[in-house]
Parts: structure tokens; sequence; C-alpha cells
């Protein structure tokens, strides 16, 4: 599969070095380097992954990226100057996927790019077209989730973690386990990051989120799909 990716950031030697690289490794790359800029390519592009800033004119990326999530489920990646939790936390809260600090090390940006694209996009290849459990239907080739008969915004990490569940019912899966699952195992966030994603599939997918039906938790254990 041939994958296009956006970087928006209004650092131009930031933005021409991810370039640069990320074309070393085969992926069509286009850039933005301002939240306007990036919307027109979004409205004229279909695009398989987004690299972006937080810290951007005219539209800033948190902002952004909730624009990018009325319309898309694309895997994003966010970069942020700060080491702040509450800025990584926003960021998820927002639907990012994964997220790093400047300054980065590119081969771990690339390593991140390459581990996210295949995860959103192989991980479902060879499961059938439609899993139908409960109120939930997922619409496993175009990644679409329906509960109640009216479709759902899921984020591609929401969507990985509710297919591994709805998948493998009744089994438990800590949050390092899932950690190493859906992000990879060069991934060194913590997992909050997995309680953040579980919530917000919840809040998405669940009648009474505060008292779930189909996502559960064992507690002191990790969480598990009841089928």
């Amino acid at each position: 599969m041939d994958y296009r990716i956006l970087i928006v950031d209004d650092e131009e030697n930031i933005v021409k070095g991810v370039k640069y690289n990320l074309e070393l490794d085969g992926y069509g790359v286009d850039v933005a380097f301002d939240g306007e800029e990036a919307l027109k390519k979004l409205d004229d592009n279909i695009y398989n992954l987004i690299v972006l800033d937080i810290m951007l004119p005219r539209i800033d990326g948190f902002t952004l990226l909730k624009k990018i999530r009325e319309r898309s489920s694309v895997p994003v990646i966010m970069l942020t100057a700060k080491g702040d939790d509450e800025d990584k936390v926003l960021g998820f809260e927002y639907g990012a996927d994964d997220y790093m600090t400047k300054p980065f090390n590119i081969l771990e940006l690339k390593a991140r790019v390459k581990a996210l694209l295949r995860r959103t996009y192989d991980l479902v290849a060879n499961k059938g077209d439609i899993i139908k459990t409960g109120d939930i239907m997922i619409d496993v080739p175009s990644r679409k989730v329906n509960v109640q008969g009216k479709p759902v915004d899921l984020t591609s990490k929401e969507f990985d973690i509710l297919f591994l569940l709805v998948t493998n019912p009744g089994k438990i899966y800590s949050r390092e386990t899932l950690l190493e699952i859906i992000w990879g195992y060069d991934y060194y966030g913590d997992s909050r990051t997995v309680d953040v994603h579980i919530r917000r599939l919840r809040e998405k997918i669940e009648t009474d989120p505060g008292n779930p039906q189909y996502v559960l938790t064992k507690w002191g254990v990790g969480y598990y799909y009841k089928g």
C-alpha cells in the first residue's frame, strides 16, 4: 500500500528534515505551514497519517485536531515543544494517537510512523468484513462503527482497541499489554494513555459510560469486552 502523509508545522527546518526522511522510506509527503493551509490540503487530498504541531499560526494544533476529527479518523501524531503531561493528555482527549516532544529523534519519529501505519491498516487486514455484537456493528474494511444503527466517529486508536477487545471477548488485557499491541513495543508513554482512550471509547459506544455494558474493567488487572 502506498501511504500519503501530511506534515503540519511552521518551522521550515523541521518540515524539511521530516519530509526528506519520510520520503526516503517511500512515503508520499505533503506539507502545510499553518492550520488554514492544512485544512485546504485535507479538503483536496486523502491522507493515511498526519504529523501535527501544537503551536501553529492562524489555527492552533488542538483546534485543527478537533476539526480533523469532525471529518476523519486518520491517525495523528502530535508534536509539542512542551513536556507537560497536561498537553499530552489534552492531545489524546482531542483524538491524537501518539505524541512526541521537541526536539525529537528523527529515527524515533520514523519508527512511530511505521508502527502506527502498520497497526492502523494491517491489524484488520485478514478479518471478516462485518462484525456484529450487541448493538455494535463494525465494518472492518472501512474501519467504521455503528451503535444502535447510528455511526460513531472513532479515532484510529479507539477503533483498534475496540476491534482487539471485540475479537477476543472475555480476554483481559492489562494497560501494559494494550500499549504493546496497539501502540507498539517502541512506545514510551505511560499507562494513563490507555485509560484516556478507554474512557473516550466508552463515551462513544456505551449508553451509560459510567456503567458500561461492553468494555468492562477487571479492577487491578485490565480491560475486557463482554460478548
